[in-house]
């Protein structure tokens, strides 16, 4: 039983050093203006004041003008310039030197003077983007399929809520309506959001995407002395009103990607696949650790439960106050 507690309280502990949503990758963004030339942003995250000693390298044939200084926003440094190729970017390769000593991923996005975008990531381990020379269906796919995975399982809020939602409903087939009540919620915003039809500002929904998450926490520990909270349809209706939340959290990782334009419903179909993958991974990894601890006497597993929602209500209330106060 310590052994399962300590490494949930572990995990939380982790969470607070994290940005909620950011998986804190560089990020090059190419927009070709006319043939061979590009608006360049570069974006590396700051760590300890410094923005990370990482920069991309492009193929013999290819200019990079001076950025002059970065410019420090949150909790990235941000430079912009221009980049001429003779022969354009398709078919070549971008190499990003100082990748693998960071231990830090990269997303590529290239938008072409027709209207194409071609999106990609780069590891460690092999720090060099291949430019396709035509962006298919599949390659759309794949990327954007792993990008929803990726951000629901490094977006500790809502995996936090997830987590909630869990302790919050104790029954499986009630537990399987609010996961599908969460999912359509935040699908319904996400599309809104991603095709331009909602606007809402990113702060105020981050900061109550964690105010969402402090109230569950609420929820959860009232359930506990009286079961009758978390039946009938309650879990599944704060799951809906929340989940539209999260959806707008969603989409605003979404924005920083960006879509192909020619391919904006695969792409949008793939990222909220990946986000249910993601999500529904983390609930049986839940519910495996829940079908070993079941053999525990009551009041290790209701020390256990307690314990679990004040470290989640203690973390909600931080990221609510810390995001309020940076508006």
């Amino acid at each position: 039983m310590s052994r399962l507690l300590a490494a949930v309280l572990l995990w939380l502990l982790a969470a607070t050093g994290a940005a909620a949503h950011e998986i804190r990758p560089v990020f090059l963004d190419l927009r070709e203006t006319v043939p061979g030339h590009y608006d360049v942003t570069w974006k590396r995250p700051v760590f300890n004041g410094r923005p990370l000693p990482i920069a991309p390298r492009f193929a013999a044939g290819c200019t990079l003008a001076a950025s002059g200084a970065a410019r420090v926003t949150g909790s990235f440094a941000v430079e912009r310039t221009t980049l001429t190729c003779r022969q354009g970017l398709a078919g070549t390769a971008i190499a990003f030197d100082g990748l693998p000593g960071a231990m830090v991923d990269g997303l590529v996005r290239v938008q072409f003077a027709s209207g194409e975008m071609v999106t990609g990531r780069v590891l460690p381990s092999r720090p060099v983007f291949e430019t396709p020379r035509q962006s298919s269906a599949a390659h759309v796919l794949a990327t954007y399929l792993r990008l929803g995975v990726e951000h629901i399982l490094l977006g500790y809020d809502h995996l936090l809520f997830v987590l909630a939602l869990v302790l919050f409903v104790r029954h499986w087939k009630r537990l399987l309506l609010t996961a599908t009540a969460f999912t359509a919620a935040h699908s319904i915003t996400l599309s809104l959001a991603a095709l331009g039809v909602v606007h809402v500002p990113v702060p105020p929904v981050e900061a109550l995407i964690a105010l969402s998450i402090l109230l569950l926490a609420v929820e959860v520990l009232q359930s506990r002395d009286d079961p009758a909270r978390s039946a009938g349809l309650r879990p599944a209706s704060l799951a809906f009103g929340f989940g539209l939340l999260h959806g707008l959290g969603f989409a605003s990782a979404l924005a920083d990607i960006g879509l192909p334009q020619h391919e904006i419903p695969l792409a949008l179909f793939a990222f909220n696949v990946g986000v249910e993958i993601g999500q529904v991974t983390f609930i049986a990894a839940l519910l495996a650790v829940g079908w070993l601890a079941r053999g525990l006497a009551a009041p290790g597993r209701r020390l256990a439960y307690t314990t679990v929602t004040y470290a989640i209500g203690g973390l909600a209330a931080f990221w609510t106050i810390e995001r309020i106060a940076s508006f």
